[in-house]
């Protein structure tokens, strides 16, 4: 995600660095180009154009726009969502955490040390899953995290697994129930820690099924030839009335259509690593130090934006 201190209006209008111009650039020149050869070689004779009022255009081009807004919207209401189900994954991540040491792990002296060890435990896979849930949804491997925090033979099992988050959250209600079963847990201990690995489970499946249900692609690749089309046709509808300054009205109207089209393909997949999208592998060392911090133990430095793209 880009995060950079607000540019002042003039500076705005000239800033590159974290926006979406370098990417639609080359196909914004490719459209400036065609308009300079279309003007020339109709000022010269070599080219007579059958329609040389840009109504028509016009027509097209506020339809297109409208199909783009909806577009841009959809892709942005899968963003936002995406970022609540990230912000209520540290919601659940710390209730679980400060629940489970608060019943387990009160600081009292004469707390068995087992009840520690087994709140440090559960706490440890908390960051563990937040971590495998990052990997999970960038298609990354967070195999070195993992082992950071859950021991053997647990660590086979989760590493062995093909949907490693799930296999935390599994790893969980084993160890509850287990507790449960041996009496080490009271009926409302155990059904307060558990609510809270369901309330996980939960927004991990929210997760993923933002992931895997992107917008229909019938109606991406209409749009998307729709606007290159558009583009490619503005100098030819311009070029009679506009003069030279076709190539300057051109390159901007072509700026606008591609970059509302890449930036809602960016917006399209919330966990991707483009800039545009969420900072998972951020939010998750969040909810790290946050935990680690609960358990009075020595916490990672947040991670920071590089050229104003924080992960």
């Amino acid at each position: 995600m880009i995060v950079r201190p607000r540019p002042g209006p003039l500076r705005l209008l000239f800033v590159v660095r974290g926006t979406i111009l370098p990417r639609v650039l080359p196909h914004v020149l490719v459209v400036a180009g065609l308009s300079c050869l279309v003007v020339w070689t109709l000022q010269r004779g070599h080219l007579r154009l059958p329609v040389t009022s840009p109504a028509p255009l016009s027509l097209l081009g506020i339809a297109l726009s409208i199909f783009l807004g909806f577009r841009n919207n959809a892709c942005y209401d899968r963003w936002w969502e995406a970022r609540k189900q990230l912000g209520a994954l540290l919601i659940e991540l710390r209730a679980f955490s400060h629940a489970a040491i608060g019943l387990l792990d009160d600081g009292r002296a004469e707390l068995p040390v087992v009840g520690r060890e087994v709140a440090r435990r559960l706490v440890h896979r908390n960051i563990a899953f937040a971590h495998a849930l990052a990997a999970h949804l960038r298609g990354h491997d967070a195999r070195e995290d993992i082992s950071r925090y859950v021991a053997e033979p647990e660590r086979s099992r989760v590493l062995a697994s093909g949907n490693r988050p799930n296999a935390l959250l599994r790893e969980q209600e084993w160890e509850l129930a287990t507790l449960r079963r041996e009496g080490r847990l009271s009926d409302i201990t155990w059904g307060a820690l558990n609510e809270r690995v369901h309330a996980l489970m939960s927004v991990f499946t929210a997760c993923e099924r933002i992931r895997g249900t992107p917008l229909p692609f019938a109606y991406t690749v209409l749009l998307h030839r729709t606007a290159y089309l558009f583009c490619l046709l503005l100098p030819f509808g311009l070029a009679e009335a506009m003069g030279w300054f076709t190539p300057v009205l051109a390159a901007m109207i072509a700026y606008t259509f591609f970059g509302l089209d890449r930036l809602s393909d960016e917006l399209e997949e919330p966990f991707g690593d483009a800039p545009n999208d969420l900072p998972v592998l951020a939010l998750a060392r969040t909810g790290e130090i946050n935990l680690l911090e609960a358990l009075g133990e020595p916490q990672p430095e947040p991670l920071r934006p590089r050229d104003f793209i924080l992960k």
